[in-house]
């Protein structure tokens, strides 16, 4: 489920509580959790309903202006059913505190190391620390630009910075990436 930074905002401040998706079934059960810019949003509960029984209230807490908008966002996707979230903000994004460190220990960096090697031997070959090398060599720079840097293909590149986002070693800018505080610590 996608959440726009501005929605993700007003979940975070309270505003937003619901979400609305039209679905062929759930994609989110309660409980689950997903990452936004405003930090992580926690699903409360799941229902499907009537889109006949929603309200003018119900679109408010889903930070749309009218039902009548309400309505014509869920026309425009393709499920069959429509689902009614309850969301609330469960906390700030882990991976913002772990970029931000300056130093590793000695145990972050054997772990680091060991899930690099892990990634490193999954696919035959060392890739994770060029990676966070040309990442580091060149920030700001252009996803497409840097896949074509290594003969790579733009989407399988950037699931691999993504891996490497998910340790806190790197930062998505609004063009490229860069090195996180931590990475640069990593990268020593």
């Amino acid at each position: 489920m996608l959440i726009s930074p501005a929605i993700a905002a007003r979940i975070a401040d309270g505003t937003v509580r619901l979400a609305f998706r039209r679905w062929d079934r759930p994609r989110m059960r309660p409980g689950s959790t997903q990452r936004t810019v405003a930090g992580v949003v926690r699903i409360e509960s799941v229902a499907e309903i009537d889109p006949g029984e929603l309200t003018e209230d119900d679109a408010r807490l889903a930070g749309v202006r009218t039902l009548a908008e309400l309505l014509r966002l869920l026309d425009r996707s393709g499920g069959a059913h429509v689902y009614r979230m309850e969301v609330s903000l469960a906390g700030a994004d882990p991976r913002v505190e772990l970029r931000e460190r300056t130093e590793l220990s000695a145990v972050e960096r054997r772990e680091v190391d060991e899930q690099l090697d892990r990634w490193d031997a999954a696919r035959s070959g060392p890739w994770t620390r060029e990676l966070l090398r040309l990442i580091a060599d060149h920030p700001g720079v252009r996803a497409p630009d840097l896949a074509a840097s290594l003969g790579r293909e733009t989407l399988p590149f950037k699931r691999d910075v993504r891996r490497l986002k998910e340790l806190g070693l790197t930062v998505s800018l609004p063009v490229g990436y860069e090195i996180s505080h931590r990475g640069r610590a990593y990268l020593g």
